[in-house]
């Protein structure tokens, strides 16, 4: 179980896996929809509703099933899982995908689902296998409006549905006032300025950014954009023997939350779900806010390896590209292997955290 995989707890809770490494006894998940008398969307006869936000998700975590809740001492943060005795069903996008090819009588937007994942595996010369559709499709949840999520697996298969997406988005930078122009205006084109600004209002609930460096960013992305009058969103996702890297192999230690200045010089790895952008040149405009101590100094302008930007979420994907300068607040971790090599890394996806490029 993966990023991309959703899971449904013991009390009807339904959680979206994060990353590829999980705790023991528990998958890293994070709560999207729950039972509600008052919910809008229907499963089965029951209603859910839809949950957007760390500190609902919370919330009702701790009302419902305060076990989903944890302090991780390796992750060195709160996380939200779902503990394996816990887990009453699975939910597997690519099995999802292979049901929904073979079903008759799918509704409008499973059809484009379906219709979108064959025109980017048969353009991308890939096996239908490695790729699947994600969110409120995955678990029967979705409206006419809802979002095609889909995702991929595989760096090799990542990488072209990636280079498959730009062909179809005929990509190239755009100026702000030309997203959503007459470049990809086909069945898949970018969002135009209507559609932007309501994702803007969405997103800038918890990741503050002016709306014209939003739409800069936003607005070249090939991630996301619009396939037959629906939006869509594309997840690119590494096979967990990709990574090398297993639970208590790195310990992540908060430093508190910083806000840094730095030149992007690898971005390579910054299409995928974790996301990573290799940095250098960093300066700290401010110092971490109440860090611990380290080494008997508190500064957190004197951390001088601080190496990566990293974030699980996937609005922090491509926002930036290589020898851009770029501005960025989260939290500030150091990270120690087994063998006490370290480094420093930002981590971005709580609420407040942003990411933008110097123009």
């Amino acid at each position: 179980m993966i990023e991309g995989y959703y899971l449904e707890s013991t009390d009807g809770l339904l959680f979206a896996v994060k990353g590829l490494i999980h705790l023991p006894g528990a998958v890293v998940a994070y709560l999207r929809y729950a039972p509600d008398p008052d919910g809008e969307r229907r499963k089965e006869g029951l209603p859910y509703r839809r949950l957007y936000h760390f500190e609902e998700q919370e919330k009702l975590l701790r009302e419902r099933c305060p076990a989903c809740l944890f302090d991780d001492p390796i992750f060195g943060e709160r996380l939200q899982g779902v503990p394996r005795g816990h887990i009453k069903q699975v939910y597997d996008p690519c099995l999802k995908l292979a049901v929904l090819r073979r079903r008759e009588g799918l509704d409008e937007l499973e059809k484009k689902a379906v219709e979108f994942a064959d025109l980017l595996v048969g353009r991308a010369k890939m096996p239908e296998r490695s790729m699947g559709v994600s969110g409120s499709i995955l678990v029967g949840l979705h409206t006419p409006r809802s979002d095609v999520d889909i995702v991929v697996y595989g760096s090799e298969h990542c990488r072209a549905v990636h280079g498959t997406l730009r062909e179809l988005l005929h990509e190239s930078p755009l100026p702000p006032q030309d997203w959503g122009g007459p470049r990809g205006g086909g069945e898949v084109r970018r969002l135009n300025e209507q559609e932007m600004r309501a994702l803007y209002a969405f997103r800038s609930q918890d990741t503050p950014m002016g709306f014209e460096d939003f739409a800069r960013l936003e607005g070249r992305k090939l991630i996301q954009g619009k396939f037959r009058g629906s939006e869509y969103f594309v997840r690119f996702v590494k096979d967990p023997t990709e990574v090398g890297e297993s639970y208590g192999d790195r310990r992540y230690t908060s430093l508190g939350q910083a806000e840094i200045e730095a030149t992007v010089a690898d971005a390579s790895e910054t299409i995928f779900t974790p996301c990573t952008y290799r940095v250098e040149d960093v300066r700290f405009k401010a110092p971490p806010q109440s860090p611990p101590t380290l080494g008997g100094k508190t500064d957190g302008s004197l951390v001088s390896d601080l190496r990566e930007i990293t974030s699980f979420r996937g609005r922090f994907c491509e926002q930036a590209r290589e020898w851009e300068r770029v501005v960025a607040r989260g939290k500030l971790e150091r990270v120690a292997g087994r063998e006490g090599e370290a480094y420093h890394r930002l981590l971005l996806g709580g609420p407040g955290d942003f990411m933008t490029v110097v123009v």
